[in-house]
């Protein structure tokens, strides 16, 4: 179930659901997807061994669903496997997507890559301002 607040920042009932990066299921707003869709399809070559890999990763397994009235989804079979999703899971939202992880696995995940998060948040830091208006 996608909560209220999420739910309520995205237009209509539909969206895109397919594979992330990490070993978790991406949603976006079929206008989200339209434009990150088409940037990788400009940014990528058939012809290149490393582009088809992201192209077949990526949006081949892509596929509009239907969030309900209730707040659910219906996460096909193959994309569930992939994430490894059993009973409880962690709904992130990230403005622009939602990221849906089984919990054992973000939680494995958090734990791998804590140490790194401080060292990717200094990199960071002089590009972002954090000016309180």
């Amino acid at each position: 179930m996608i909560p209220q607040p999420i739910r309520q920042a995205i237009a209509g009932n539909q969206v895109v659901i397919t594979r992330g990066i990490d070993r978790c299921i991406w949603l976006f707003p079929p206008a989200e997807w339209k434009t990150i869709s088409q940037n990788l399809i400009d940014a990528t070559s058939p012809f290149l061994e490393k582009t088809r890999l992201i192209q077949r990763r990526i949006l081949a397994p892509a596929q509009e669903i239907e969030i309900d009235r209730s707040g659910r989804l219906s996460i096909p079979s193959t994309l569930r496997e992939y994430a490894e999703l059993k009973k409880e899971c962690i709904i992130l939202g990230m403005l622009k997507s939602i990221e849906i992880w089984d919990e054992g696995i973000y939680s494995a995940y958090w734990n791998e890559n804590e140490s790194r998060f401080r060292s990717a948040a200094e990199e960071l830091g002089d590009k972002i301002s954090f000016r309180l208006t």
